[in-house]
């Protein structure tokens, strides 16, 4: 009886010897870093934290602006924004430079289609008007004029920025309707300077200056109509000359 056992018992510990071996030799899974996974890329996240802060910026100013309350507005913690952005002074040309390359991104897919110079120019002016006269960027502007004197910097960031990009753009789409000889001016850059003060100067000022409250879509739209139809009936080309210059 005895011997029974210990084979038993030896046998026993044979087993428990190969499955040792077995998970000593066996791979190690992958240790999961702590903290919680992350949800969205940086990309995404800095989005965010431009859409919350362009808001902060627009109901407070540069000064009274507050980080903590972008980071809150966006739903992040302030370490994140700090790692993302570093400074408030980029945290507002950061914003000012990603609402401004979707504007350049639309305007430039505007030029490429393949509608008749009246409608695309109507929709390049569309796009214009529906940045310049944003209530958010129009507070801004606001904002920006009243602190130029404290915060020189914010105001010639957002000329060379927001204003001298949407001149570029709308110069540079004039430009291409020129090569293709769909319309004839002597100066693309001095033609869009004139374009957008026609197009803008009067209903901005109305709000800068609380007379008016902003313009509707269908009057946004409307203008943009009457603007780009004036400006034709000026510098278009007929269109028998447009389509010979194109095919050229």
């Amino acid at each position: 009886m005895t011997g029974i056992i210990q084979k038993h018992g030896s046998a026993m510990n044979r087993n428990d010897k190969d499955q040792t071996e077995q998970a000593l030799a066996a791979p190690v899974p992958e240790r999961r870093g702590r903290g919680r996974p992350q949800l969205r890329s940086d990309e995404e996240t800095r989005a965010l934290i431009y859409d919350a802060a362009r808001r902060e910026f627009s109901a407070r100013g540069f000064a009274a602006a507050s980080i903590a309350d972008v980071a809150c507005r966006a739903g992040v913690s302030t370490k994140t924004l700090y790692r993302l952005v570093p400074t408030k002074l980029a945290l507002f040309e950061g914003t000012v430079t990603d609402r401004m390359d979707r504007f350049i991104s639309a305007v430039n897919l505007g030029a490429c289609d393949g509608r008749d110079i009246a409608t695309a120019l109507e929709r390049a002016l569309l796009a214009c008007a529906e940045l310049i006269l944003d209530v958010e960027v129009i507070a801004l502007q606001r904002i920006i004029l009243a602190d130029s004197d404290k915060f020189p910097d914010i105001a010639e960031m957002f000329y060379d920025k927001a204003m001298q990009r949407t001149l570029g753009a709308l110069a540079a789409w004039l430009g291409v309707q020129q090569g293709r000889g769909r319309i004839a001016v002597d100066d693309a850059q001095a033609a869009a300077g004139m374009l957008l003060g026609m197009l803008v100067f009067q209903p901005q000022r109305d709000v800068m200056y609380g007379h008016r409250p902003p313009l509707s879509r269908a009057q946004v739209e409307a203008r943009a109509k009457a603007c780009a139809t004036l400006f034709l009936s000026g510098c278009a080309v007929p269109a028998d000359q447009s389509r010979s210059s194109f095919d050229r």
